[in-house]
């Protein structure tokens, strides 16, 4: 068997079949950042081509139009493999975290970030599957301890709930402050 025979087998047995999709995705994603560089960059009279703002951003979005064609045309003319919507399913499940960051991006300005990373901790505790006591306390208690690190030893600028509104003055602007 020959050395190329052998890479050729490699690549089949490793291939993912959710590649053809992958490479569509990448490609449209490419040629839409490429469409929009008169938009983002500009090209500046008497200015040399690699001086230029928009070169570099150009060289590197036609190299990713470039590479993205490649890699599109060699999963298009690949044989097929059973298991494409399986895989592009699995990716997409990947899709839910952003959504839970989303709601959490959402809610925080509402409750705040003390109530709210504890919260949300527990949440994504149980949405893994932890369903223990210690584990949904250990999540609640690692919550705590990210806003203490980031608001108060940091004093990363956070803005405060809603709900901190209703407190007390010199209660609200404890947890503005430190929570």
């Amino acid at each position: 068997m020959s050395r190329i025979q052998t890479l050729q087998d490699l690549f089949k047995r490793y291939r993912r079949p959710g590649d053809l999709v992958f490479a569509v995705v990448f490609l449209a994603f490419s040629i839409f950042l490429l469409s929009q560089i008169g938009a983002e960059t500009k090209w500046v009279k008497r200015t040399k081509l690699v001086a230029q703002p928009a070169f570099w951003p150009a060289v590197s979005l036609i190299g990713m139009v470039f590479f993205a064609s490649l890699h599109w045309l060699s999963s298009a003319l690949s044989p097929r493999i059973y298991g494409r919507l399986a895989e592009v399913t699995f990716w997409a499940r990947s899709l839910e975290y952003a959504f839970w960051f989303m709601a959490y991006v959402t809610i925080v300005p509402w409750l705040g970030y003390l109530p709210a990373t504890p919260l949300f901790a527990v949440l994504l505790a149980l949405r893994v599957g932890y369903r223990a006591p210690r584990m949904l306390i250990s999540a609640a208690l690692t919550g705590i301890a990210v806003v203490l690190v980031f608001k108060t030893f940091l004093q990363v600028k956070v803005p405060g709930g809603q709900l901190y509104e209703s407190l007390p003055d010199g209660l609200r602007a404890f947890m503005l402050t430190y929570f």
